[in-house]
């Protein structure tokens, strides 16, 4: 093998996995958000999981992209770690269509298929349409890269350098080693299977050598994910070792199975006798299903090994006690009025949630806390689990025998709930506002932090006196809350135009400037969802 042969190896792969990368983006951009919908709405159980993984991964052809949003969901808490695993699973099989598809020897039609995916993408208009041409024009590469493989790698057959290396793999634990370390350099299970049925096509590998390195290849796949994982939060923490679980428990299954049965490696090459590229695909997709169908039961305790793995901290409990509902748990058992009283309490818990988060912003605002920072961000996420559960409860609760008063009272706690959530969500702009000026992006003036400082005072005072007003129905204090929002309204005038004098006459920085004035805006809104909540219980509009 020349050095030229070399480079062309190394070009093959480079196309082939430049073609994937392209062909995975032509399918994600063709199919917008529905892939992350579909995730988001199809991990309702174990079963459904698996088969969105399998749909997914077969459209965007890559299971590490699947399994890094699986990590993403999981981060932001939209998916449970028992959801997640049902999609890392289905994302096990879906990948192994590359290889199947890749058995079949089409390379003579690629330059056809790469012209037509350009004449697409380049030359016309419609988004969709070119979209599909990168679909179109990165099969072509994946083939065109498999053939430039196929050419470079014919000459190995003949070395002898090679031959006794290969030759040294007899042991299958070390063929699985290698077929780890080759994946993980390749950051593709696909990448790497395909590669093996080259060595495999050319006769330098056998077929039971292959075995061995795709079984490596499934735990070398999840490399990408632990990367992935080493930026996201625990709980994206456990779905990234959930991965690495599940594909080291799937390669020791297969393994025992194989050793145990070696039949089963015969009756999957009985199924295409003469074809060692297509009994390579076989064996990919078979261990996938094999391996999910046996350890699907068993998804809750993978999950828990995951969560011995990085254990829960007290920080974790706390937010799991806190993201769920607590007084709206059997709406459906109790008397409507029972059920109405349940949810003012619920959505009361919900308000402490944001006044508790926006006195945390407001206090790390003024006093730099790394760790108030993240609790902020942490609450701010149960804030928002609670308002969607909360308002789906409340759709519920429509269908009940209410009398025109409750039904009109559910409605008006509705709109509350959609307040608290808003109060929360200017809690998070106070938090990134104080980024930026910790990063010295900007620069605000002792004075105007002094004239902050009395604004987010009344509105605090604002927010908790319009809280326990809606709380203990405190109808008699409406005026002191009017009181109070209508003085945040002024002072938010006042250190406004104060701000535009000192502008003028000293000139200030620009980017603190944008802040200084955002906050403030922020902070006024805080009493002005506040007065709405105050009033929401004695039904009158504000």
């Amino acid at each position: 093998m020349t050095v030229y042969d070399v480079f062309i190896l190394l070009g093959g792969v480079g196309l082939f996995l430049y073609g994937m990368t392209t062909m995975s983006s032509g399918l994600r951009n063709a199919c917008g958000e529905n892939l992350k919908n579909m995730l988001e709405k199809a991990t309702k159980n174990k079963l459904t999981s698996v088969i969105a993984g399998i749909l997914v991964t077969i459209f965007i052809q890559s299971s590490s992209a699947t399994d890094v949003m699986v990590i993403g969901f999981v981060t932001s808490g939209l998916m449970s770690l028992v959801q997640a695993i049902g999609v890392i699973m289905g994302a096990n099989i879906g990948t192994t269509i590359t290889a199947q598809i890749t058995a079949f020897n089409i390379g003579a039609y690629a330059p056809f298929i790469l012209f037509a995916g350009a004449i697409l993408n380049l030359f016309v208009k419609n988004k969709t349409v070119r979209y599909v041409g990168s679909v179109i024009l990165g099969f072509g590469m994946l083939f065109q890269g498999i053939t430039m493989m196929k050419s470079a790698i014919a000459p190995l057959a003949e070395t002898p350098g090679f031959i006794n290396f290969v030759s040294q793999m007899s042991n299958p634990v070390l063929m699985v080693i290698f077929g780890i370390l080759f994946t993980a350099l390749l950051q593709s299970s696909s990448s790497a299977t395909v590669i093996f049925q080259a060595f495999a096509m050319q006769h330098i590998i056998d077929y039971r050598t292959a075995v061995y390195l795709v079984i490596g290849a499934a735990v070398g796949s999840v490399t990408p994910n632990l990367l992935a994982g080493l930026t996201a939060n625990r709980q994206g923490k456990r779905c990234s070792v959930l991965n690495l679980l599940f594909n080291s428990i799937r390669a020791l299954l297969i393994l025992l199975l194989i050793t145990v049965f070696p039949q089963i490696l015969t009756m999957i090459q009985n199924l295409s006798p003469d074809n060692v590229a297509r009994q390579i695909a076989n064996t990919h997709t078979i261990f996938a299903i094999t391996a999910v169908v046996i350890l699907l039961p068993f998804a809750e305790k993978i999950v828990q090994l995951s969560e011995k793995v990085i254990p829960i901290s007290a920080e974790e409990s706390q937010r799991l006690a806190e993201h769920r509902l607590i007084y709206l748990t059997q709406t459906d058992k109790i008397p409507p009025a029972l059920a109405i009283d349940q949810a003012h309490r619920e959505i009361t818990r919900m308000g402490e949630l944001a006044v508790v988060n926006l006195v945390r912003a407001v206090d790390c605002f003024f006093n730099h806390d790394p760790e108030k920072a993240a609790q902020v961000e942490t609450t701010e996420e149960t804030v928002d689990y609670l308002a969607g559960a909360i308002v789906d409860k409340l759709v519920e609760l429509r269908s009940l025998d209410l009398s025109p008063k409750y039904m009109a009272r559910l409605y008006r706690m509705i709109r509350t709930v959609d307040d608290i959530e808003r109060i929360s969500d200017h809690a998070e702009n106070i938090i990134e506002y104080e980024e930026k000026l910790r990063e010295g992006k900007a620069k605000i003036s002792p004075v105007a932090m002094t004239e902050l400082r009395e604004l987010s005072d009344l509105t605090l005072r604002s927010v908790e006196l319009s809280l326990l007003i809606f709380d203990q129905e405190l109808t008699e204090r409406l005026p002191e809350a009017d009181d109070i929002e209508e003085k945040v309204d002024r002072k938010k005038e006042e250190i406004i135009n104060n701000h535009l004098v000192r502008l003028v006459k000293e000139g200030c920085d620009p980017q603190g400037g944008l802040i200084f004035t955002d906050i403030s805006v922020d902070l006024e809104r805080c009493s002005d969802h506040a007065l709405n909540i105050a009033y929401s219980m004695a039904g009158t509009e504000v």
